[in-house]
């Protein structure tokens, strides 16, 4: 698959090749929503703990006798229609993750750079090199490329000013090509890459493959 090549100030330099098995493979809703959900969910920590009756402070002595007092019977003042008292099915410390292949991870970054890629929104700029870190430039590069609200910026970041420019512009994500996945590019509004990092995640793509 054929597409231009821009430079920083979004003139067209050239065309290059996008691989196929990336850029050119039909999208299944089903099965990226499945590998997002897992992904979204190896994100959780899993650390929210309240505690139990067994778990709060509080005395053990029975709040009044057993008969004789007409009101219900109660055994602990720590227990759950208390106040102070423990939390009934709580959650407690565990792990949400869920396990993915790599082969499933491989395939879902290839739909949602392919339905990137059917949309209009991939760009492929020939180096991201700035003669200063600044913010403003590197902000302005991402207006002349209509990157949008939340764009993602693929790059080894070799370069020290575009990498300090990078850091506080709102909504970035900037990734290098070797940690790229599904869900931050289909949650991009339009994935940015350079020459070097087509390369790279093409390589990495294949080494998976093997």
């Amino acid at each position: 698959m054929e597409t231009k090549v821009l430079d920083i100030k979004g003139k067209e330099k050239g065309t290059c090749n996008l691989p196929d098995s990336l850029f050119g493979v039909k999208p299944n809703p089903t099965f990226l929503h499945e590998v997002i959900t897992a992904f979204l969910a190896n994100q959780r920590r899993g650390t929210a703990d309240t505690k139990t009756r067994s778990e709060v402070s509080g005395t053990g002595k029975k709040p009044w006798k057993q008969k004789g007092t007409g009101r219900a019977r109660q055994g602990s003042l720590r227990a759950v229609q208390f106040r102070h008292g423990g939390i009934a099915f709580g959650p407690t410390p565990h792990s949400y993750r869920q396990y993915l292949p790599v082969a499933k991870r491989r395939a879902a970054l290839a739909m949602a750079l392919s339905a990137k890629m059917s949309e209009g929104n991939v760009v492929v700029l020939d180096s991201l090199k700035l003669k200063e870190p600044k913010t403003n430039a590197f902000a302005e590069i991402m207006n002349v490329l209509s990157a949008g609200r939340k764009p993602l910026v693929m790059d080894n970041f070799a370069d020290e000013n575009a990498a300090l420019a990078s850091r506080n512009i709102a909504g970035l994500t900037r990734l290098l090509p070797q940690d790229a996945n599904a869900y931050v590019v289909l949650n991009s509004t339009k994935v940015i890459l350079t020459q070097e990092a087509v390369e790279k995640l093409t390589n990495t793509f294949a080494k998976e493959a093997k």
